[in-house]
């Protein structure tokens, strides 16, 4: 059974992870000639407070590129 774990930043719409799950699930199956119902998708989305890019919380980084 393959298992597919994503983490990402949140933010994205419920539509958008639905999206993604499916999306996902077609490309498993098709590659590796796996049943769609033994595939299993997690995602996990992570605060961009719990997020560090290059040693800064991401909401930071975000929060800069806001405001310039």
């Amino acid at each position: 059974m393959p298992i597919v774990t994503i983490q990402m930043m949140e933010g994205r719409t419920p539509e958008q992870v639905k999206s993604l799950i499916a999306r996902v699930t077609d490309t498993i199956a098709e590659e590796l000639n796996a049943p769609k119902d033994r595939i299993r998708v997690l995602v996990t989305e992570i605060p961009t407070t719990h997020w560090g890019i290059a040693g800064v919380p991401a909401s930071e980084v975000i929060a800069n590129r806001t405001n310039n």
